[in-house]
């Protein structure tokens, strides 16, 4: 159902102290990640300001000595001043600037490192929600938009600028209400009474407010309009850009003709044309505040340029002076403008810092225990479910009812089952992804949950059934580390059945897979990426190997030898095997046949098929035409 869009009365800005909270906690998050952002932005803000000024203060005097006593020494020494000083503040201007941009340049990537961070630590059940996903999803399209976390580093250079930059033509032109006109210039002495002054400095001071809040309102209202479309355009075209180039869609897309869908959507988001929302608002209600700002500010201008030039006239300062105070006053106008312009940018991007720290916030509830996993060199560790149950979290189904067996030392397991009745779910508990709703897993007579959770981990090599490879050497995805011993990965590659495609890579070990990082990385197929990580599992050395249905782009036969040698390599390992393909676990000690989450037969292969009537023997016979 599509969603109502908000009326203009319905939108409104979130309350003043809410949203300072909420930037502060970001300024602070970027000030922990990256403190040179700020500071290479503050030195880099402060000389951009100074550098017009310098030039300003400067001139105003050259100018006065010319038009008046005409001191050459004087002259001179004003110019070569301003020679001086403008040079060395554009060289050090210059050299922030590049400090400044080389900080810039990993901004991006200190953000999404503070978001990987966050999944590598979170539990593996919040990780595995799809509401988190989802969220992640929002944080990414606001980043793409400029909005969220990524805006505030980016935010704190202009507004430190325009500080600056107040600061320093307030200095320059409080001396303009203190000059005095002579005595003796008529009515133009009434300008050295202090309402006069006072009145003119609120006048100015009240058509700067005017004009800034005029121009931030009309940004925020086209924030506050677009937000919306905005985010639904930026999405749109993310993903119809990338989505055309990705390989793995390539023979959908062209087989389908899907740009007929993806065309559809993408003449959807109208948001960045002439008919789109925002342009429309711009012809009217934006446009209009934008013009009356740039009005307010012509005659806050055209009333400097009046008030400076009548007390000139009247002699309270020279002519070079004027320069000085309408140069300040018109940069004073453009300083209050951009600070109100950030700010108000500030408050209307505080509800895209929401989803970040919404992120950020997600707790960790799995308890992660301090008991020490006893190391065994007799791998003797067994591993007991008792009436174990599990549904997923916001689930009201159980994936696992009343589950219990025991793991025999040593033994070689599979566990079998149609889709869906159970089996990668056990694989999750066993190794501790998620824990049971109800019951109980025991290692060694403990509940799992008691051991300390990391070192749980460690006695566990598992190869999922969607598991993957990184775009990094071969000798790397076999060791799972950067360092790692080449003797011991070509073994276990051997092992895996890889030995013969290892003696065509072109730089052995160190070949790269894939081409993300290489020109020269090399593409393996899927069985060789099965080989590659069952070949990971046998590095790990862990005593207890589980193979989630790894080898489902094998044939038959393939798969079947690769588990009769794999039966060979673990030894006194505990292994469990799960796969669609019987035939490859007829050389498994104890079969366990999954259904609608419950364990509904246990025995050998040649047991459960003298069950005619049972699940197992119908599966079985369901497949057998094939491997006769």
């Amino acid at each position: 159902m599509k969603k109502k869009r908000k009326t203009n009365k319905e939108m409104k800005q979130m309350p003043l102290r809410e949203a300072a909270s909420l930037n502060w906690r970001a300024v602070r998050i970027w000030w922990r990640i990256a403190p040179d952002r700020f500071l290479s932005s503050a030195l880099y803000a402060v000389l951009n300001a100074a550098l017009p000024y310098t030039g300003i203060w400067f001139s105003a005097r050259i100018i006065n000595e010319l038009a008046g006593n005409r001191n050459m020494d004087r002259l001179l020494q004003n110019i070569w001043s301003l020679l001086i000083v403008a040079a060395l503040l554009s060289i050090m201007r210059a050299a922030a600037e590049r400090w400044k941009n080389a900080v810039q340049a990993g901004c991006y990537h200190k953000s999404q490192e503070l978001y990987s961070k966050k999944f590598l630590c979170m539990d593996f059940e919040a990780m595995d929600r799809p509401s988190t996903h989802e969220l992640y999803a929002m944080i990414r399209q606001n980043s793409f938009s400029g909005l969220g976390l990524y805006l505030i580093p980016y935010m704190f250079e202009p507004l430190l600028t325009a500080a600056a930059q107040l600061l320093g033509a307030f200095a320059l032109t409080v001396s303009f209400f203190t000059s005095r006109v002579p005595e003796g210039k008529g009515p133009l002495t009434l300008l050295n009474h202090p309402l006069i002054g006072l009145a003119a400095a609120a006048v100015m001071v009240l058509l700067l407010f005017l004009s800034a809040f005029l121009f931030a309102r009309a940004d925020a209202y086209f924030a506050e309009a677009g937000s919306e479309d905005i985010l639904f355009g930026n999405r749109s075209s993310a993903f119809y850009s990338t989505a055309v180039a990705e390989k793995e869609r390539a023979l959908d897309s062209r087989l389908y003709e899907q740009e007929r869908i993806w065309d559809s959507y993408v003449h959807k988001a109208t948001v960045f044309t002439t008919k789109g929302r925002l342009a429309v608002l711009s012809r009217g209600s934006i446009g209009w505040l934008k013009a009356s700002s740039a009005g307010v500010s012509g005659l806050l201008i055209g009333l400097t340029y009046v008030f400076v030039g009548l007390k000139a006239y009247g002699g309270a300062f020279g002519v070079g002076m004027v320069t000085q105070y309408v140069g300040t006053i018109t940069g004073m106008a453009e300083a209050l403008t951009n600070i109100f312009q950030g700010l108000s940018r500030l408050r209307t991007n505080a509800e895209f810092l929401k989803p970040p720290f919404r992120f950020l916030d997600i707790p960790n509830e799995m308890y992660q225990g301090s008991l020490s996993v006893e190391k065994r060199n007799d791998r003797k560790y067994e591993i007991e479910f008792r009436d174990v149950s599990f549904k997923y979290p916001g689930s009201d189904t159980y994936a696992l009812r009343h589950v219990s067996l025991r793991f025999e030392i040593g033994k070689k397991m599979a566990v079998v089952g149609e889709n869906g009745s159970g089996k990668t779910t056990f694989i999750k508990l066993l190794a501790r992804l998620y824990d049971p709703t109800e019951g109980e897993i025991l290692l060694n007579g403990i509940n799992i949950r008691k051991y300390n959770y990391r070192e749980y981990l460690s006695i566990f090599s598992v190869v999922f059934q969607d598991f993957k490879l990184l775009a990094f050497s071969l000798g790397q995805n076999v060791a799972a580390g950067a360092g790692y011993d080449a003797d011991r990965a070509k073994d276990c590659l051997a092992k895996a059945g890889f030995e013969e495609r290892l003696l065509h890579m072109p730089e052995g070990m160190d070949t790269c897979l894939y081409k993300d990082f290489d020109s020269r990385g090399v593409e393996v197929s899927g069985g060789e990426e099965q080989k590659i990580a069952i070949a990971r599992a046998l590095y790990k050395d862990a005593p207890f190997i589980i193979l989630d249905e790894p080898t489902a782009a094998l044939d038959p036969i393939s798969e079947a030898e690769i588990y009769t040698r794999f039966s060979e390599l673990v030894g006194d390992k505990t292994a469990i095997y799960i796969s669609h393909r019987l035939s490859s676990c007829r050389f498994c000690d104890e079969i366990m046949v999954f259904d609608q989450g419950s364990v509904i037969q246990q025995g050998s292969h040649e047991t459960l098929l003298a069950e005619e009537k049972g699940k197992y023997a119908a599966l079985w016979m369901a497949q057998a035409q094939y491997y006769q």
